[in-house]
C-alpha cells in the first residue's frame, strides 16, 4: 500500500527537521508521552537515522497518574525498539500525595507535568526537545515556531521567537537555554491516523472503542477514578457502562472519552472525517482551568 504523495512530503519535512535538530545541538531528547502522536515521532525518528538506531534518549514524564494501558505499552514498545528510555517523575511532589482532587488540575499539572519536565531538562542537560505538539490541537499551539526557544527558566515568550522563512531554523542558543522542536507542527489530527495507518505503527488499545465504565457529566465522558477532578459544580452526574474510545491521553483525572464504535484505524480515521470537534474538547483540564494553555506554556509546560 503506497503511502499517498501529502503524507510522504510531510513525513519527509519531519525527518529533516529531527536531522536538522541532532546535527546542530549537543544534547537533544524526545518527550515520550505514549499517545499517538508520540509514537508517529519515534517511527520518524526510526527512519531518520536507519539502519542506525535512534540517536538521542527518550524521556517519560511520569505522574503516576497515567492509565495501567499506558504504562504496559510504554514498556513493551521501549523494549521492543530499543529505545533508550528514561521515565522522570517529581518525587518530592509525589511524596507529599500531590492529586489532582485535593491541589486542583492546575496545581497539580504544575507540580507533576510541568516542574517534573523543567526539572529533567536540567538534570540531563537538555538543549533541545523534541514534543509532539501539532499546530492544528489548540492556539497556542498554533503559536509555535518548529524550533521554539526557551529562556534560561525554560518559558516561553509567543512574541521573542525567530523568524521561520523557507524551512530554515535558527539553532542559536546561549549557555542554558534551550529550544523545543515540534516535528509535527504542519500535521493534522487525520495526517496522524492515516500515517499510522500506512506505517503500521502501534498504539495504546485506549484509541480503540470498547464498552467502558464512565461517569457521564454535561456532555464529557469521564474515566472513574479516586482522583476524579470535583464534580461538585455539575448536576446530573451518572455512572454509565458506555461505547468510547479516547482521542487523546493524559493523565487519567484529565482523560475524557468520546462515544464510537470505531474499533479499527480504518474506522477512526472514518469517525474523524466526520467530526468537527476538536480533540482538545476531550482534556478536561481546558475546562476546568484556571490558566490557558498559553499561560501554562509560558511557565515551562510543553
Amino acid at each position: 500500500m503506497r503511502m499517498p504523495k501529502y503524507l510522504q512530503q510531510l513525513e519527509s519535512e519531519s525527518i529533516n527537521i529531527i536531522r536538522e535538530t541532532v546535527k546542530s545541538f549537543q544534547s537533544p531528547y524526545m518527550l515520550y508521552s505514549v499517545g499517538k502522536d508520540s509514537s508517529v515521532m519515534v517511527r520518524l525518528a526510526q527512519k531518520a537515522f536507519y539502519p542506525a538506531p535512534v540517536s538521542f534518549p527518550l524521556i517519560h514524564i511520569d505522574t503516576g497518574f497515567k492509565f495501567p494501558e499506558m504504562y504496559e505499552f510504554r514498556d513493551n514498545f521501549c523494549k521492543e525498539n530499543n529505545l533508550n528510555l528514561k521515565i522522570f517523575r517529581n518525587e518530592d511532589k509525589i511524596k507529599e500525595n500531590a492529586n489532582p482532587k485535593s491541589l486542583g488540575m492546575d496545581k497539580c499539572c504544575s507540580f507533576l507535568k510541568t516542574g517534573a519536565l523543567l526539572q529533567a531538562l536540567k538534570e540531563y542537560n537538555v538543549d533541545a526537545a523534541f514534543g509532539g505538539a501539532r499546530r492544528d490541537e489548540e492556539k497556542a499551539r498554533a503559536k509555535e515556531r518548529v524550533f521554539s526557544f526557551r529562556d534560561k527558566f525554560g518559558q516561553w515568550n509567543p512574541k521573542n521567537q525567530r523568524p521561520e522563512v523557507w524551512n530554515l531554523y535558527n539553532s542559536h542558543i546561549d549557555v542554558n537555554e534551550s529550544v523545543r522542536v515540534f516535528p509535527l507542527s504542519n500535521w493534522t489530527e487525520f495526517d496522524v491516523w492515516n500515517y499510522i495507518k500506512y506505517e503500521n505503527i502501534p498504539i495504546v488499545p485506549l484509541y480503540y472503542a470498547k464498552k467502558r465504565k464512565v461517569l457521564k457529566v454535561a456532555d464529557k465522558l469521564i474515566p472513574i477514578h479516586q482522583y476524579n477532578h470535583s464534580l461538585e459544580s455539575f448536576k446530573n452526574v451518572e455512572e454509565a457502562e458506555v461505547m468510547c474510545r479516547y482521542r487523546s491521553l493524559g493523565c487519567i483525572p484529565c482523560s475524557g472519552a468520546v462515544e464510537s464504535n470505531a474499533v479499527t484505524i480504518d474506522q477512526i480515521i472514518k469517525e474523524l472525517e466526520e467530526t468537527r470537534v476538536s480533540e482538545r474538547n476531550t482534556r478536561l483540564i481546558d475546562f476546568t482551568s484556571q490558566s490557558s494553555m498559553e499561560e501554562k506554556k509560558k511557565q515551562g509546560y510543553f
